[in-house]
């Protein structure tokens, strides 16, 4: 996997910081200014007939309603602060992403500015009040801030442009639920939403003994989401996924979803049924039949820094890259990167891990990756291997470890170290691996000989499907990166040469930004594992049989979904979760 770590900044960059803390001051001054002591708060009266100005608030209808600029902007669908869509600008190094709209207003009237926002240097604001125009800001939003300021129109105004922007080279920012409320300038507002559409999608994913998890797709207009179990309201909650707890053990439960807003609760979804895990089981959760991978970064390159706790409902086993060498041959640790993850504290790491395996997910950790040197070719190294990682196990609360070593294995002596990891940690150990696609041509490779050799107790083989060139797929044709037929006539070779369906995954990155090359689209993703599982979607080349029980798909990373709006997450996980 990339291990790319950000470098140095430049003087240049310092000069820069030293200009944006200017600004700053500048711009708190200035927003301190305007808005007056002598505003005193609107009357009842007057506030019962405020309204919000602004159009597509909630950029629910795309862009309708705003300009950005040199098409700067678009829509996603997470993260949102409220309904199913969010405004994304990007600017660049000659345009700072703004995002405008004009509204109609009274003139000599007060209006309250707000928006959420995330990302570095958000800017809201408005000009052509008639009076001073107005902005404010925030240097750093990790997750959703509001930023709200007040303006005053001049006597002769009647409309007045409202906007957000970035800054210029930084990365792309987040905004939703903008709002202008004040007086009805005539223009009127949105009319009020109407009672949303049931879910669709309702999936269960991973099982214990006492919870099920839960998704579904989200509800255009939709707020929040109400879970029934066995027709009996379970609870709330404002995203698109849950997990049900408090069940009894190896007990068959049946659920709905309805989605709600202000108007009122919708029908209910397609009801799906679960059954929990027997008892005995403790709380470590159980891998779903189809289930999707995600790298978790101990790092910052670039991507959206994020904390266990940020990474999607989507994915069920989250790999933690990565573990580090140390100076004892085969042995592993782990360094949580505190400082470059904002101040993330082992104990905080700690708790998301317990918190993610109480929803049903695996975390575990990632040995290797692009940088990651870690020998073990004899049996003292071997022993090394296994009783550091099954001590990182306890420390931390891994369920498990994925093997990422991109500079070559021993298949005695790895097959030899994670047989006793097996023998401490029990039959829950949670075993992945992620083969280069030349790792995986022959089953005389050493991969391919590790994966064999350990497949009574391996979770799964996510092979990268990128940074490779091209590859014979199990036809013998050759076929080039970045294609269905290269997905599936590659994955071909592991459903013939020996490993289970249910052991076979589809690495990809989760971004053009998260490898080198090999980036495809969620769609050509969902198109091979349905090609696989179903047999349609494919490319030119057909497999001869299916593998319904195909396990689902992984990819680097979570941090670069996050940084892409979760696109790849929210188009691929629930494909996965729905796969027969």
């Amino acid at each position: 996997m990339p291990r790319i770590a950000l470098t140095r900044p430049s003087r240049h960059r310092r000069l820069f910081g030293g200009l944006l803390a200017v600004l700053a001051t500048a711009a708190v001054t200035t927003t301190a200014t305007l808005a007056p002591a002598s505003a005193a708060p609107l009357s009842p009266a007057s506030a019962a007939a405020d309204v919000n100005v602004a159009k597509n608030a909630g950029y629910e209808a795309g862009l309708g309603n705003w300009t950005c600029s040199a098409g700067s902007g678009s829509t996603v669908g997470s993260p949102v602060h409220g309904g199913v869509a969010a405004l994304k600008a990007t600017p660049t190094a000659s345009d700072n992403a703004t995002c405008s709209q004009v509204v109609a207003v009274k003139p000599s009237a007060t209006y309250r500015l707000s928006a959420y926002v995330q990302g570095s240097y958000v800017y809201l604001g408005a000009s052509g009040t008639g009076t001073t125009d107005v902005s404010t800001w925030t240097p750093s939003a990790t997750g959703w801030q509001q930023l709200a300021t007040t303006f005053t129109t001049g006597p002769a105004t009647t409309s007045v442009t409202v906007y957000t922007h970035g800054w210029y080279g930084q990365p792309a920012y987040l905004a939703d639920d903008f709002s202008v409320f004040g007086p009805d300038g005539g223009g009127g507002t949105d009319p009020g939403p109407g009672v949303p559409a049931p879910p669709g999608g309702l999936t269960a994913g991973a099982v214990t003994s006492s919870s099920v998890a839960l998704s579904w797709n989200p509800v255009a207009g939709a707020t929040g989401y109400t879970v029934y179990r066995d027709d009996t309201k379970d609870r709330t909650v404002s995203g698109t996924a849950a997990t049900v707890t408090g069940l009894s053990p190896a007990t068959a439960y049946r659920f709905q979803v309805t989605a709600g807003n202000a108007a009122g609760e919708s029908a209910r979804s397609a009801e799906v049924s679960a059954t929990t895990a027997p008892s005995g089981g403790g709380t470590d959760p159980v891998v779903p039949q189809h289930a999707v991978t995600g790298y978790w970064q101990n790092f910052n390159n670039g991507a959206t820094v994020q904390k266990i706790s940020d990474v999607p409902g989507q994915y069920d086993i989250i790999a933690v890259a990565f573990a580090d060498a140390t100076t004892t041959p085969g042995a592993v640790t782990f360094n949580l990167d505190s400082a470059g993850l904002g101040g993330y504290t082992v104990d905080q790491f700690k708790a998301d891990i317990r918190a993610k395996q109480a929803a049903g997910k695996s975390v575990v950790l990632s040995v290797g990756g692009e940088k990651g040197t870690v020998s073990v070719n004899d049996s003292a190294s071997a022993a090394n291997f296994a009783n550091s990682v099954y001590a990182l196990m306890q420390q931390y609360g891994f369920n498990g470890v994925d093997i990422d070593l991109e500079n070559g294995l021993n298949p005695t002596y790895m097959t030899q170290a994670l047989r006793s990891l097996s023998q401490k940690a029990g039959g829950k150990l949670v075993l992945t691996m992620a083969p280069q696609t030349i790792d995986m041509q022959s089953t005389s490779g050493g991969y391919f000989q590790t994966a064999l050799n350990v497949k009574d107790i391996l979770t799964v083989v996510n092979m990268q499907y990128y940074n490779s060139g091209s590859m014979l797929g199990c036809d013998g044709k050759v076929y080039s990166q970045g294609s269905v037929d290269f997905l599936t006539a590659l994955a071909c070779i592991q459903l013939e040469g020996g490993l289970d369906p249910s052991q076979v995954g589809l690495g990809l990155p989760a971004s053009t930004r998260g490898a080198g090359s090999g980036y495809v689209a969620p769609s050509v993703v969902n198109a091979a594992l349905d090609c696989l599982a179903k047999g349609t979607g494919c490319g030119s080349f057909k497999p001869a049989k299916t593998y319904p029980g195909i396990r689902g798909a992984m990819t680097w990373s979570t941090n670069w979904d996050a940084a892409n709006g979760n696109g790849w997450s929210n188009a691929v996980g629930p494909h996965v979760h729905g796969l027969p």
